[in-house]
């Protein structure tokens, strides 16, 4: 008789099915990240310095690379499945800036039916293959009622709404070679780049249209009630989105610097007395109207933080 561990056999023999792996309940362990950085090395002639996770509608940022290999995550070993519209599914590597990156085109969400540490695995995946700037990029609903469609709030904080009730993506057993059992959480965004990211935004002509803020996340599949959005607001969200808070965590538990952004994609409902309901379809539309700003954005941004030498 033999038994699972770890995407194998325990006669060292016969490896785990994809499908089998992602119903599991077991936890990757960091040998099995191992094994799936490993394969990538072999596909992939450089190290990449950035991650960059794309938010529904901006997969188009993956374009912006020279030189790119793109990998299918159904391709990837122990990889999840990306379900949603708007997320195509892939590992894009190349050079963005003259600097090595890897694209996540599309990311993986609770409301899947992904445990946080599965929908946060790619970026344990990402610092081992040596990323130590993380830019996470998202499509959020505007809470705030300055916020316009279209608008670009820069994430200066976060509610951890999910993790208030116990869902946290750092649960379970700590391995210290990826970060400490409590990690802080005070300067979770880097405040450099906050500040240069400004800058850069008004230098392209994005200064009208750039906010900071907090941002919060919700479980999701459904889009939030009245009275939801009202608590929300009186807690001191700006932004409402279904992603992001657990990939920040996780990228800080493994100490890399992190950037994050929303794009605004509709204006939340707050009132009873309205017609208007938000949904997905608005979502990318916004996203694909600004995809041409916001790849100047992202690359000139970058260029910049090399060129001053930001980290935490």
């Amino acid at each position: 008789m033999t038994t699972k561990t770890n995407g194998y056999q325990s006669n060292g023999t016969a490896k785990v099915t994809r499908s089998e792996e992602i119903d599991s309940g077991e936890r990757y362990t960091y040998e099995l990240l191992v094994e799936t950085v490993e394969y990538l090395k072999k596909k992939v002639p450089f190290a990449p310095q950035v991650g960059i996770i794309c938010g529904s509608g901006l997969g188009s940022l993956a374009e912006t690379l020279v030189n790119s290999i793109e990998i299918p995550y159904t391709e990837i070993p122990h990889f999840p499945r990306s379900t949603v519209k708007g997320h195509a599914g892939s590992l894009v590597f190349g050079y963005l800036s003259g600097l090595p990156t890897v694209v996540m085109k599309g990311r993986f969400h609770y409301y899947e039916g992904y445990p946080l540490w599965k929908c946060c695995m790619p970026i344990r995946i990402m610092k081992l293959l040596g990323v130590s700037h993380l830019f996470i990029t998202n499509a959020a609903g505007g809470l705030n009622p300055k916020y316009r469609v279209g608008d670009i709030m820069f994430v200066k904080d976060h509610i951890n709404i999910m993790g208030f009730a116990g869902n946290n993506p750092l649960q379970g057993p700590n391995d210290e070679r990826f970060g400490p059992r409590f990690p802080p959480m005070n300067q979770a965004y880097n405040r450099d780049i906050i500040k240069l990211a400004k800058k850069v935004a008004h230098e392209i002509g994005l200064g009208d249209k750039v906010h900071e803020g907090v941002y919060t996340c919700l479980g999701g599949p459904n889009f939030e009630t009245v009275a939801e959005l009202g608590m929300l607001k009186m807690l001191g969200a700006d932004a409402v989105g279904m992603s992001t808070v657990h990939e920040v965590i996780t990228a800080n538990h493994c100490d890399m610097t992190v950037f994050a952004f929303s794009l605004i994609t509709n204006e939340c409902v707050v009132q009873y007395e309205t017609t208007q309901e938000p949904n997905h379809e608005e979502v990318i539309d916004v996203g694909k109207k600004r995809e041409g700003l916001l790849k100047k954005f992202v690359s000139e941004i970058l260029r910049q933080i090399f060129e001053k030498g930001i980290h935490n």
